[in-house]
């Protein structure tokens, strides 16, 4: 079987897409399944072109079994609205050319992510005449966000916009996404439910576990050995709300055993850098290497994942896997209803949810999780739970696959 991706995030990327799909690109070569890939150079999320990558020329390489193609890319130092638009254009310009160098090899399966959804069209009309199967997989809604979180504006255009982007979906012979709000989303636009499929993001919980003792990381950041340490880390782009950050640390000014580290890179890491000068309780660092990720992220005694309102089930944070694999709680950012806050407060039962864009109540909440240490390693043990449970990666990718060769075999996926 022969299976071509297209997306525009791949590794060396350390965070969001790029990170699941050079797993799953990893997984599917080792099952012996021929894999290719059309992306763009690495850029996220430092929005930077990698060293020794080139966003001007197309280039080749061979990653961990996988061929991959590089298409030129155009990537603003500064993302807008429209920037973001015109950055997700050049690619779906670049790549075409590079799509249509596989018609000879002739995939059995085309699998596209999104974002970014401009590059569907091309993809749909490629699968359905050289007659392969074809998939598209929902990381965000970005038509919806990019309105939502007020990146684009015009209710017309979001209606027209809207129809286009289900009138594409219904296009694809499989749609997934990564949760149950997102595929009841998903068949409101008219996607037939027949063709949805859950593909839940996932964690190596093998890779990521429990730490048996202190992070080497407090050492290294030279912590006091009382100290609670509280972390975010990931991508801090718009979508997160990580203005909250700085006012929950002023707010914990007065408890000197709390110490703030903040790790991560992206378009927001200034502004927030910003509102926390003057707080010696907050720290920065760079996104840590894959190889160091458990120590990392056991370094926390307490997560934050901020979440705007107006983001609500149309992106499903994906540090929250590697979160729940450290057997560490969650503080979280979210109205109950949506999938994020039912995640945290029910089914995973490993945290606790506030409103969004509440610093008072998240500050209130993290006190009391400071104060109970015997409530947060409860807390951090049912999120492990959960992820050995549910989002285990060898499982989810081995349906995953299962579902491939009966989507080429028989013309559709196992439920």
């Amino acid at each position: 079987m022969k299976i071509l991706l297209v997306q525009i995030n791949f590794p060396p990327e350390l965070t969001g897409i790029g990170k699941y799909t050079g797993e799953m690109s990893n997984w599917l070569a080792d099952a012996g399944i021929e894999t290719r890939a059309i992306a763009a150079p690495p850029y996220y999320p430092n929005w930077k072109i990698a060293p020794n990558y080139s966003g001007l020329r197309y280039t080749a390489e061979t990653i961990n079994g996988v061929k991959v193609f590089r298409a030129p890319l155009w990537v603003p130092s500064k993302p807008s609205g429209l920037r973001r638009l015109l950055h997700l254009v050049s690619f779906a310009l670049t790549s075409f050319p590079l799509l249509l160098l596989q018609w000879r090899w002739k995939p059995d399966v085309i699998w596209v992510v999104e974002p970014p959804l401009i590059c569907a069209p091309a993809i749909a009309a490629f699968a359905s005449l050289r007659r392969s199967k074809s998939w598209l997989h929902i990381q965000d809604y970005e038509v919806d966000a990019a309105f939502d979180l007020g990146l684009v504006k015009g209710k017309t255009l979001r209606n027209w916009l809207g129809k286009v982007e289900g009138w594409l979906m219904r296009r694809f012979d499989v749609v997934s996404t990564i949760s149950g709000r997102m595929l009841a989303r998903a068949e409101a636009k008219g996607v037939d439910p027949a063709r949805l499929v859950s593909f839940p993001n996932w964690v190596d919980i093998s890779g990521i576990a429990p730490l048996a003792g202190p992070s080497p990381y407090r050492e290294e950041l030279g912590l006091p050995t009382d100290a609670v340490v509280v972390q975010y880390s990931g991508n801090m782009g718009n979508k997160q709300g990580l203005e909250i950050l700085a006012d929950v640390a002023r707010r914990l000014a007065d408890h000197p055993q709390v110490h703030f580290v903040f790790g991560g890179n992206g378009s927001g890491r200034a502004d927030l850098e910003a509102r926390c000068a003057g707080l010696p309780q907050v720290r920065f660092l760079d996104l840590q290497p894959l190889e160091r990720l458990s120590d990392w992220l056991g370094l926390a005694d307490v997560h934050l994942l901020p979440q705007r309102a107006d983001a609500a089930d149309l992106v499903m944070p994906s540090k929250l896997t590697g979160m729940l694999a450290s057997g560490r709680p969650v503080l979280a950012t979210a109205h109950p209803q949506t999938e994020l806050g039912r995640v945290v407060a029910h089914d995973a039962e490993c945290g606790v949810v506030v409103p969004p864009e509440d610093p008072a109540a998240m500050a209130d909440a993290l006190r009391q999780l400071v104060a109970d240490p015997a409530r947060r390693a409860a807390l951090g043990a049912c999120g492990r739970r959960y992820a050995e449970r549910e989002l285990n990666r060898d499982v989810i990718l081995a349906r995953f696959e299962a579902q491939l060769k009966a989507l080429v075999a028989e013309g559709k996926p196992q439920p």
